[in-house]
């Protein structure tokens, strides 16, 4: 029997709340109201193994969401202090322990997951390994727009995206992606397809267009300060990054637009709001 995976066992015999299926060597109770009408003994069934709620082997003609080894895209039923349960189409909803999460979702949220075997031969899922399981040959081309699931925040390298559920992709670490949670849907653009396949993307817009966004956001900060930055251009691109959210290229941008718009002044090294005459 292989626990986790579809597979086709024979009826070897008839009880009164189901059949035995075999696969030669072991044997697997199918429940009454699984059994196919007018199977017979001999007959081959295709199956799903998993186990019941008292920990027992057992068969199903139900095909659930999640198989062994795969990924899929599971909505969060429950969560309580030993972990979350998945519904994966079957009557047992999936357990996914605290350990194998990658960040805490909540209920109702869809979130992408693989299935396994654990050390006490139980099936569960995982948020960690999609990386490795995602498809590295995409179908798209620089500056295509595309939907992303978020499923993995990488910090040292950036947040990691799933391109429609399917293509290996990530955002880059000095883009602000804190708003976002795992499981979010957004929409991306291609920057970069490597050798290997994998994507960069960016959530930004295209720099004409997100300067001005940029633009209007600095100056709302600059307005909090009470019209001066406590920082210049000259600042680390990590102070930038924390009190802005945006890279030191793009912060650069954005002082140009507004000092070209004569928004704000730059005497003595200083970031002002430009005084309206």
């Amino acid at each position: 029997m292989k626990l986790g995976e579809i597979q086709l066992l024979k009826i070897q015999k008839k009880v009164e709340f189901g059949v035995y299926l075999t696969d030669g060597t072991d044997r697997i109770l199918l429940p009454k109201k699984q059994v196919p009408e007018n199977a017979s003994i001999g007959d081959e069934i295709s199956v799903f193994v998993y186990k019941d709620s008292k920990d027992r082997a057992i068969a199903t003609t139900t095909t659930p969401k999640l198989t062994l080894g795969k990924y899929g895209l599971l909505r969060v039923s429950q969560i309580n202090k030993v972990g979350a349960f998945l519904d994966w189409g079957l009557e047992k909803d999936l357990f996914l322990p605290f350990k194998e999460m990658t960040r805490q979702p909540s209920e109702g949220d869809e979130i992408l997951v693989r299935l396994y075997i654990d050390k006490s031969e139980r099936l569960c899922a995982s948020m960690k390994g999609i990386y490795d399981l995602l498809s590295k040959k995409p179908p798209y081309t620089v500056g295509d727009e595309v939907e992303a699931r978020v499923y993995e925040f990488g910090h040292d390298f950036g947040t990691f995206v799933a391109l429609e559920d399917k293509y290996s992709a990530m955002i880059p670490r000095h883009e602000d992606t804190s708003k976002y949670h795992i499981g979010d849907v957004i929409m991306v653009r291609i920057t970069g397809i490597k050798e290997d396949g994998k994507c960069d993307v960016t959530i930004r817009d295209k720099a004409y267009v997100q300067m001005e966004d940029d633009a209007e956001a600095l100056l709302e900060l600059i307005d909090s300060y009470a019209g001066v930055l406590p920082f210049s251009e000259k600042a680390s691109p990590e102070v930038i990054k924390r009190e802005t959210g945006l890279s030191k290229a793009a912060f650069k941008r954005a002082i140009g637009r507004l000092y070209k718009e004569r928004k704000i002044t730059l005497e003595g090294g200083k970031i002002r709001k430009a005084t309206e005459d």
